[in-house]
């Protein structure tokens, strides 16, 4: 089926159309939840233009996929930052920044896994997206505001970042993939999920390390006695 041919853009209006080109890329990521699944071809369709026309402001699907995602990290970034309260406790808002990320995911479930799934161009710009994200860079901020409050043990916070967001990631990840689960409240069960991983790492601080899980059994058993 031909794509119905576009009008000839105004002089001056190339901003417009690479905006267009990532809309219509964005929306494809979020049909398809898969950067894989979207070519070049297809977004000309969306858009009504050739594929000259794309390559006039991207190099290669590469730039385009790159050029999204990043928009979807803004999008991330937008949401957490509205659920952040500046006045609350650092471990508060981690909290809130880890149940804002996994609802966004939700809302979001196509976008989120073609942004956090497993594409691969030909550089490291991916992973230059992700880690130069403001919500990375926020979040990694608040970590590092609770290690300064002593409520996490002070060190190289990437680590504890990475951690942190391998819980987040993986709940909202596992609720996506698997929908017809009895999850119950989600909510619920994310603050759980969250809950249980930060409050985990303070355990383990105390501990100083990780424990063989028998010894670890014992120790708890000898800090609720000893409340």
């Amino acid at each position: 089926m031909m794509c119905p041919r576009r009008e000839r853009s105004a002089r001056g209006s190339g901003a417009d159309l690479r905006a267009e080109i990532i809309t219509a890329t964005r929306e494809l990521l979020a049909q398809t939840g898969s950067a894989d699944s979207v070519s070049i071809r297809d977004v000309g369709k969306r858009v009504g233009v050739t594929a000259p026309s794309i390559y006039r402001h991207f190099a290669d699907k590469d730039e385009l996929i790159d050029a999204a995602v990043a928009l979807v990290f803004e999008d991330l970034d937008t949401a957490i930052a509205a659920a952040t309260d500046p006045a609350a406790s650092p471990v508060t808002r981690m909290r809130d920044q880890g149940l804002a990320y996994v609802r966004f995911a939700l809302d979001h479930p196509g976008e989120y896994q073609a942004a956090t799934g497993g594409y691969r161009g030909n550089g490291p710009s991916q992973v230059d997206v992700v880690l130069g994200s403001g919500a990375f860079q926020r979040f990694s901020a608040t970590v590092r505001e609770a290690m300064d409050a002593g409520i996490l043990r002070t060190g190289e916070p990437m680590p504890l970042v990475f951690e942190l967001w391998s819980a987040a990631h993986g709940i909202a990840s596992l609720m996506i993939a698997k929908p017809y689960l009895p999850w119950g409240d989600r909510d619920a069960i994310a603050d759980r999920v969250l809950a249980s991983s930060c409050f985990g790492h303070m355990v383990l601080d105390i501990f100083d390390g990780v424990p063989d899980p028998d010894e670890g059994v014992r120790r708890m058993r000898e800090l609720r006695e000893g409340r």
